[in-house]
């Protein structure tokens, strides 16, 4: 079965497990050229060198920044007329506090900027998940990420959280392709992008792992 992660993100996601020391430990569905790509990446070398955040927070990081702006840097915000309420945007799909019209964001202003949310999100994701030590880097990442992109009250009452608590971590796994809508002129409407970023996290959720041979 081939795989749902895009190549692009497999390589970043590599390039991260490198730079963090697990070597050839991780399950890395990439191939050289993806993974030579991803360690040229300097977003994912500053996400692996901050000694602040835990694994699980930078895989998220990783996993947002290709979701939310392809790994590019967009440093001006932007209105997202695919958001709820068409909410000013800037780096990876940041809204809300700290988002100035206007104002230029440099990489480094950018990753401090989302560095919170996804913290808070790894503390809610703590609160909330029962097994939550027991989760390997690549698991934690995913339910940040999920936080992060959905929001803790969705997870809260979610199947995935339910699942993950009653010990099927694999059903969890499973819950994300099916958050794939999104609404569009008031309808609700299946996204490619959040169909594409539920397979990719069902997959690494279920597969991934750090440090297994």
């Amino acid at each position: 079965m081939s795989s749902k992660i895009p190549r692009f993100l497999a390589g970043r996601l590599a390039a991260l497990v490198l730079t963090l020391g697990a070597g050839g430990g991780a399950y890395l569905a990439a191939d050289q050229a993806a993974i030579e790509q991803g360690l040229a990446d300097q977003y994912v070398q500053a996400v692996a060198a901050d000694p602040d955040t835990r694994q699980g927070v930078k895989v998220a990081m990783v996993l947002g920044h290709f979701y939310e702006s392809s790994g590019k840097h967009i440093g001006t915000p932007y209105i997202d007329k695919l958001g709820k309420g068409a909410p000013l945007t800037v780096c990876n799909g940041i809204t809300g506090a700290g988002v100035i019209a206007g104002k230029w964001y440099s990489p480094g202003e950018c990753y401090q900027l989302e560095k919170g949310r996804y913290l808070q999100s790894e503390r809610a994701a703590q609160r909330l998940l029962a097994y939550w030590p027991s989760y390997d880097a690549f698991v934690q990442g995913t339910f940040i990420d999920f936080l992060h992109n959905k929001g803790e009250a969705n997870f809260s009452t979610s199947t995935m959280r339910r699942k993950a608590n009653a010990g099927d971590l694999v059903g969890a796994c499973l819950e994300n392709p099916r958050w794939n809508k999104g609404t569009v002129k008031g309808v609700s409407t299946v996204l490619p992008g959040l169909q594409g970023r539920g397979d990719s996290n069902d997959e690494i959720c279920r597969v991934w792992r750090m440090g297994t041979p």
